[in-house]
């Protein structure tokens, strides 16, 4: 069996980086678990990407950008405690009880720029909106937990030489349930669903001309899925499931008989069966900084199982007082079956989603309700 010696010279680039990971996780105890699954699917992709350099560079910097988020995550809580040693340690912020807990937030930028007689040139007039809404619905009770989360993305952009269009345009439905499986509490056989979608027609652009490539329900990915879900903290967890079902559906008339996004020409449903990974990250990796992040991977059994599908979505808040924040959000988006790109439009590629905002942001109050039990 070959090596990654002989599959991927770069590994000798990227061992002494996985000393020092794995350094600090024996430094830290708690990261080891995280290290080593993230130093799997690193080898796997190593394996798989090595004839794709493009794919396999990209890949790896965004594994490595949510490993060093959850590292630096992780060596700001480890400071911390060790600086208030005459007190307490508690594994969760919330030590109220609750069975039922929701909450979320609301965040809209608004950017406008005009000018007039200005000599170096530009838009006489460029105004973008974006608006980001999140809700979690949560519960729990001895041995068992049910997270449910709602993503909702949406940005619209007008200027005098391109018109108007949208550049932003998410819909995200994840819901996970699990019963707990040890005595530590961090394992937990699980069930997942997840919904995802666009609300409203998107078009790719060649100077005037535009061409539908998206619209609602078209595409739509449909994920259930039954499998291991280790999670340590309400902030982190890693689902593995090697039996999942992945639906899309191409609803649209004109983009099914093209047979987009892996449909055949006609065709509205496309069916596939393999493995899943999901890995979530949530809290504040700073001071006045909220980080959400999640990275899915998805693995088809009978159709080129080395084809990973790559869906990834960052979200940074910057908070700057009570009503006003900075945001990044950073998407990243693999599949072998959106053959849209290239100078051909037959060809997949590496789908990159930047915007930066500024703007309102609202934290919804959470609520958390205790079912008391009848005597």
């Amino acid at each position: 069996m070959p090596t990654c010696h002989t599959l991927f010279p770069n590994y000798l680039i990227i061992k002494p980086l996985l000393r020092v990971i794995k350094y600090i996780s024996y430094t830290h105890g708690f990261l080891v678990k995280i290290t080593w699954a993230y130093k799997s699917i690193i080898y796997y992709c190593i394996v798989i990407f090595d004839k794709n350099r493009q794919m396999r560079k990209g890949l790896l910097f965004i594994l490595f950008f949510h490993l060093a988020t959850i590292i630096i995550a992780q060596n700001i809580t480890v400071t911390k405690l060790r600086s208030e040693t005459a007190r307490s340690v508690r594994k969760d912020n919330d030590t109220t009880r609750w069975n039922w807990k929701q909450g979320g937030l609301y965040n809209f930028n608004l950017s406008q720029s005009s000018l007039s007689n200005w000599a170096a040139g530009g838009d006489n007039f460029n105004m973008a909106l974006g608006s980001y809404f999140n809700y979690f619905l949560l519960f729990k009770k001895p041995n068992q937990n049910w997270d449910n989360n709602l993503d909702v993305n949406l940005g619209f952009i007008q200027s005098t030489s391109l018109g108007g269009r949208k550049n932003d345009d998410r819909f995200d439905l994840l819901s996970k349930y699990g019963y707990q499986i040890d005595t530590s509490g961090m394992w937990f056989v699980s069930g997942l669903f997840n919904f995802r979608s666009q609300l409203f027609h998107g078009y790719s652009f060649s100077g005037t001309n535009k061409t539908l490539t998206s619209s609602f329900l078209s595409p739509a990915y449909i994920i259930l899925s039954a499998g291991l879900d280790f999670k340590p903290s309400n902030r982190f967890s890693i689902f593995f499931s090697p039996l999942t079902s992945r639906t899309t559906l191409v609803l649209n008339t004109a983009l099914s008989d093209l047979g987009k996004y892996g449909v055949k020409p006609g065709s509205k449903i496309a069916r596939e069966t393999g493995t899943f990974i999901t890995i979530n990250y949530s809290d504040n990796i700073a001071t006045n900084v909220l980080y959400r992040g999640r990275a899915d991977i998805f693995s088809n059994y009978n159709d080129k199982p080395e084809n990973l599908n790559l869906y990834m979505t960052n979200y940074f808040s910057f908070k700057i007082n009570k009503y006003f924040s900075a945001t990044y959000n950073l998407d990243l988006i693999y599949d072998d079956k959106i053959r849209i790109f290239g100078p051909n439009k037959t060809s997949p590629g590496l789908q990159l989603k930047s915007i930066i905002g500024i703007g309102y942001q609202k934290t919804l109050q959470v609520k958390k309700t205790l079912i008391k039990t009848k005597l």
